[in-house]
């Protein structure tokens, strides 16, 4: 018999006479959840960006210019910048255990006081002249800081949000990953064009580009704040017995783990290649100026930021699969025409971009429900965390380089075939992937 504590949910019997929940409870206080996953996640990214805006000003101050080449420490500074792109995996595997074994506030939690901390952390680090080797040796420490951060943001947030969704909601709330994540790219982008624009240069070179990452390090404490008050949306279990070890997910669900690589591939590659590579690969082939590109980039990404809740609505609607396949089947398509469409003026940038955009909403809008549905509640953080972070590095995180390899051994044509030809393997993923928009999410 059911009393009044169980009504509403639907309970089955597994072969193991376990009862598993597999409906959505309804959400308490579902705006104060969006909040906190939210403005945490756009901390996170705001400061995970800031470094990549004021690179130039960081490459000056922290490492010693090569003999006779002034590249040297701008590379330097980018090859930092990569080391915590490869600590992200890292991240997902342990915070996403910390949010399996002690619940996913703990882990939002840790993560977001993690990157305040780092970023921080970038904001008092010493010049090269005054410090020696030991001002890069902080540098690499506070990017490794970032990364393990990031990675951890993923898996605990897309848990989080998609638990915190109610009944047919959980589309719309997985949105707002993205909604989040663009926010903080605004906000780093637009508070280093700020000071660009207020500050002197002898300024910006001697303690105004520390002023962003000091600024994150302070808004994280607001996102600690607000994650505070959240409702837990995964109880620790009673036992220490029954808490999943850190590679449970990987030996126990194999086959999702690769299926969240296959569902992952295409998306981050064509992502990171709309929203961060598109105005570079426009500067290096069509000749548009930077200011241009940069403007295009921006516009861009607003018009991304206000789609994602639009493609969360249809999905929760129709279902997981059309979203999917338009996103990947689209750019399998359009890869190559859309990016041959580029001329070297504003319009068609700005016109392929917000193509692309739409496109990609297919899959960011819903890629935290559709990762969530993919595992038990058990094992859900850590599960998504590892393989998702790990693709996003080694397909996302490497478009840049492979865009522009492809430059310099003189084929640039290849690199929208490359993005056809991964969005085509994902595309075959979401063909056979089961559809589970309008089923209960396993508790």
């Amino acid at each position: 018999m059911w009393g009044a504590a169980d009504a509403g949910k639907v309970v089955i019997m597994t072969q193991h006479d376990q009862q598993v929940t597999t409906a959505d409870p309804a959400p308490r206080r579902p705006v104060r959840q969006l909040l906190a996953a939210s403005v945490g996640n756009a901390v996170e990214w705001y400061d995970w960006y800031a470094y990549t805006f004021l690179a130039t000003y960081i490459a000056d101050q922290v490492f010693p210019k090569g003999s006779g080449n002034s590249l040297v420490p701008l590379l330097s500074t980018f090859a930092v910048f990569a080391v915590g792109f490869f600590m992200r995996p890292v991240g997902g595997l342990l915070m996403g255990a910390v949010a399996d074994r002690r619940g996913r506030r703990a882990a939002l939690t840790v993560t977001i006081l993690l990157m305040g901390g780092s970023s921080l952390l970038v904001g008092l680090t010493p010049t090269y002249a005054s410090a020696g080797v030991f001002a890069p040796v902080v540098l690499v420490l506070a990017r490794l800081l970032q990364g393990l951060s990031v990675g951890g943001e993923f898996a605990a947030s897309t848990t989080f949000l998609v638990e915190s969704a109610g009944p047919g909601r959980r589309g719309l709330f997985s949105s707002f990953q993205y909604v989040s994540t663009t926010a903080g790219q605004l906000a780093a982008s637009g508070v280093a064009a700020l000071l660009v624009a207020t500050l002197s240069e002898g300024q910006m070179d001697g303690w105004g580009w520390r002023l962003p990452f000091v600024a994150g390090a302070l808004l994280s404490l607001v996102g600690f704040w607000i994650r505070q008050g959240a409702h837990e949306t995964h109880p620790v279990p009673g036992g220490e017995t029954e808490r999943p070890g850190l590679f449970d997910a990987l030996r126990h669900h194999p086959r999702q783990s690769l299926l969240i690589c296959g569902i992952t591939a295409g998306g981050t590659l064509a992502y990171y290649t709309w929203t961060s590579y598109l105005p570079t690969y426009a500067e290096l082939n069509t000749g548009i100026s930077k200011s241009q590109a940069l403007l295009a980039g921006t516009l861009s990404l607003a018009f991304f930021a206000l789609l994602q809740p639009v493609g969360g609505l249809l999905s929760d609607r129709f279902g997981r699969r059309p979203p999917l396949l338009f996103f990947g089947v689209g750019f399998a398509v359009l890869s190559v025409p859309l990016l041959s469409l580029l001329n070297g003026s504003f319009a068609s940038l700005l016109l392929v971009q917000c193509a692309g955009m739409v496109l990609l909403t297919g899959f960011t809008s819903i890629s935290a429900a559709v990762n969530a549905e993919v595992f038990p509640a058990r094992v859900r953080a850590a599960g998504i965390g590892f393989p998702y972070s790990l693709t996003v590095a080694l397909f996302g995180g490497t478009a840049p380089y492979v865009g522009t390899l492809f430059k310099e051994i003189g084929s640039p044509g290849l690199f929208p075939w490359y993005v056809a030809v991964l969005c085509v393997v994902s595309s075959a993923v979401y063909l056979r992937l089961p559809e589970t928009a309008h089923k209960g999410l396993e508790r």
